[in-house]
């Protein structure tokens, strides 16, 4: 018998895309397609109930932390809000459902080929019966708001399908269904009418989602048949299709119907549209290495990979698909991209949330650097809709004012849901989204957005510190608990297996974590130098100042490695996939190349000890991306590829998709029955490559310091910097030549620009290109 697993896995190896709001994977089968519907605001299964004050078990945690019983302490708010009845969960993404086209029975195809124009979110699936060629082409308009589907094939009157829409995976096995799914079965309503078709399905909410084609023929009949559309001998079909969610369906469907009738323009004049916008924001930055074998199919990448070869066409593509990936899952005014994108294809979805301890992050890290800014709305938009419940997180957890932005969120709500010590206890949340808020202005240098929005967001998150931590006997912050996330001290190591970190097995409730201290230090240092540039906060300054000075210094281990807890109880742990305790080199900025050898090679040494073999097995996708992240700051190249070429032996799917983990077992990641989705690596990929390329700070512009020596020669851009500065780069190695483009888009400026070891003042007049050249 199948494992229940196997009947969901296609959908996986699809080809995605998306506006933003509206997602699409489409299978690529000749005789049966599918093509996966899915929508950023459909979710449902979520429990949202009032939390309990239990702010007063705090000082009780505390104590037992400092009488050396973590172990105690570990369990005494979750155990808590366990004996106050407190039931809540996260709600789930929702696929809306599954069309199908059904051709008449093949008799063999040949010369078959599914492909994907990232530059346009455009999807193709084309293939030969006999003399005859078939295609069928996909996006999902920005502009339009519908997505847009045409058959054709080369001979007239040869197109002859079933049109249906049904529940995701409906065809699955009854046993291996959920009770979510039957329910959804059971109200599911599809049939077709004229030339549309209807499908409509209720939510666990008692509230209907689902969709309305309508269908034009060149050619041919359409008919009407057990809740499908039958098509025959037409020439050419043309689909447009709009999804609802939370509404009634009598009511949108005849919405939807009426906005689809009004559409009379045709498929290349919907794509055009389209594809100015997806490709205005695709080509906002552009990457190319001149790779010889771009015209190669994903699979020969992979094997190249296999065999240890990491092939430059693979790289510039792992980019473009990242690329593609985030402007197609998320757009102003929507919501932020999560785990799963807008491609989720599973009903009990692990870990398909908004996780803050990392994974939001890194989807988004590429955003700024890769000259898309706006991308980024969307996660202030979400934080800011929350901020009730996370000023009542910080209050009934703790009694402290401000903000507590738990790691793992939902659309639905910002309150603490999940109960797991290593969820409570982690306290950076707001200051790790506040870093966004910080670099959103510095890139962009939007005032208004300085002072309506990233300040008050800073003040927030200083709030909570201010009334969190407390100050030891030697004048210094104390953290306590802290958390340093997902890792337990090697003193309390139990069982490390990612099914103990799962069930709460391990003891991660620690004191003084270093991320801890670093983000609270960037948050201060942020208000009190950008409060004076906006005029706010005049009275808070001195405060924040002498806060900054109570932070201790940071700790190093026996073997020169920055500590993980700056607290003689917790001994450091290495066998793990976080790099929490970097967090001052990156994605902080607050050491560099630049800083002195003593207080940067502790953080060099940390990324070597969580970066060498005897770490593998503890890996996993987004892990490799976060340790290339690290070493690209440190401009060391030839380390970040190692990361690529682990990542492209274990975790890449053939359509390029990234899931966590490797589901063979090939030993260079840790161990699951079954690797789970994420494309938080496939957008990692994207800051590496950015990061490898250009590292900005106010004032200073480092260029072409993580260049590997196999990037022989290259361009890109303009990618972003602080300061509203785009920049371009082409160099080639071998005439040992760069020429490095500078443009402040918006003031005149001065800054450093670093190429080796070459340091230039530049002055830059605003709107006005300098180009300069370098000899490597």
């Amino acid at each position: 018998m199948y494992p229940s697993s196997f009947w969901g896995a296609k959908w996986k190896e699809a080809i995605p895309v998306g506006n933003g709001v509206v997602g699409a994977s489409v299978y690529g089968g000749v005789y049966k397609e599918t093509v996966l519907l899915n929508h950023a605001d459909l979710w449902t299964q979520g429990i949202t109930a009032e939390l309990p004050d239990v702010s007063d078990k705090l000082r009780s945690t505390r104590e037992l932390l400092a009488q050396g019983k973590a172990e105690v302490a570990d369990h005494v708010i979750a155990q808590s809000l366990k004996d106050a009845g407190y039931n809540a969960e996260h709600a789930l993404p929702l696929p809306l459902g599954d069309l199908h086209i059904i051709m008449d029975q093949s008799k063999g195809f040949e010369d078959y080929s599914r492909t994907l124009d990232m530059e346009t979110g455009e999807v193709s699936v084309s293939w030969l019966e006999g003399r005859i060629r078939y295609e069928r082409v996909l996006f999902v308009s920005r502009s339009d708001d519908v997505i847009i589907y045409e058959l054709s094939c080369s001979e007239p009157d040869h197109i002859s399908c079933i049109l249906k829409f049904d529940v995701h995976g409906n065809g699955e096995p009854e046993q291996f269904k959920t009770a979510l799914e039957r329910s959804l079965s059971e109200s599911k309503q599809s049939y077709g009418e004229d030339n549309y078709l209807y499908y409509a399905v209720k939510n666990d909410n008692g509230m209907d989602f689902g969709a309305v084609a309508r269908v034009e023929l060149d050619g041919g009949s359409i008919t009407n048949k057990n809740g499908s559309l039958q098509i025959q001998e037409a020439n050419r079909v043309l689909i447009y299709i709009r999804l609802f969610v939370n509404g009634a369906r009598q009511e949108c469907w005849q919405e939807l119907k009426s906005g689809l009738n009004s559409m009379t323009s045709d498929y290349f004049t919907l794509l055009e549209r389209h594809a100015s916008e997806h490709s205005r924001l695709f080509h906002a930055m552009k990457f190319n290495l001149h790779a010889p074998d771009r015209d190669r199919y994903n699979e020969e990448y992979l094997m190249d990979a296999y065999k240890g070869k990491q092939s430059l066409a693979l790289m510039e593509k792992m980019w473009s698909f990242g690329r593609h990936l985030l402007i197609s899952s998320t757009r102003e005014g929507g919501q932020p991209c999560h785990l799963y994108g807008l491609w989720c294809g599973e009903y009990n979805a692990l870990w398909a949330f908004h996780m803050v301890n990392l994974n939001l992050q890194m989807i988004y890290w590429q955003a700024l650097s890769g000259n898309m800014p706006e991308l980024l709305l969307p996660v202030f938009d979400y934080m800011e809709d929350k901020l009730e419940d996370f000023r009542t997180n910080a209050k009934r957890l703790f009694g402290c004012r401000g903000i507590f932005v738990p790691a793992p969120t939902t659309p639905e709500s910002g309150l603490l849901k999940i109960t797991y010590p290593h969820i409570i206890h982690w306290i950076s949340g707001a200051g790790w989204i506040a870093q966004f808020y910080v670099k959103y202005y510095q890139y962009t240098l939007d005032e208004d957005f300085l002072r309506q929005r990233t300040l008050p967001f800073l003040y927030e998150t200083a709030l909570f510190y201010e009334d969190y931590f407390t100050i030891g006997e030697d004048g210094f912050i104390v953290i306590s608990p802290s958390i340093s996330p997902e890792n337990t001290p090697s003193n309390y190591v139990k069982q490390s297996n990612l099914d103990g970190y799962e069930s709460g097995g391990v003891m991660e409730t620690t004191m003084n974590a270093t991320m801890d201290y670093a983000v609270a230090k960037e948050v201060w240092t942020s208000l009190v130098n950008l409060a004076p540039i906006a005029g706010m906060y005049g009275d808070e300054v001195a405060k924040w100042n002498e806060m900054l000075a109570r932070i201790p210094a940071y700790q190093t281990n026996e073997d020169g490695a920055i500590r993980e807890w700056m607290h003689p109880g917790f001994d450091d742990n290495d066998q793990h996939r976080h790099l929490a305790h970097i967090y001052p080199l990156f994605p902080g900025s607050e050491i560099d190349m630049d800083s002195p050898p003593g207080q940067y090679n502790p953080f060099v040494k940390a990324v070597d000890n969580r970066a060498n073999d005897r770490t593998l097995r503890e890996q996993c996708a987004w892990s490799f991306m976060y340790i290339a992240n690290a070493y690209a700051r440190m401009g060391k190249g030839e380390e970040v590829i190692k990361s690529f070429e682990k990542l492209s032996k274990a975790n890449l799917l053939s359509n390029l998709f990234t899931l966590c983990n490797d589901w063979r077992d090939m030993g260079l990641t840790f161990e699951m029955p079954a690797a789970p989705f994420q494309i938080d690596a496939n957008m990692g990929w994207c800051a590496v490559v950015q990061e490898m390329l250009v590292l900005s700070s106010p004032g200073k512009i480092r260029v072409l310091h993580a260049l590997p020596q196999s990037w022989s020669q290259g361009k890109a851009g303009p990618m972003l910097a602080h300061g509203s500065i785009e920049v371009t780069l082409e160099w080639d190695l071998s005439n040992k030549e760069a020429q490095v483009e500078l443009c402040a888009t918006k003031i005149d400026q001065t800054i450093e620009l670093i190429v080796g070891d070459q340091r230039t003042k530049i002055e830059l007049k605003a709107q006005i290109p300098s180009v300069f050249k370098y000899e490597l």
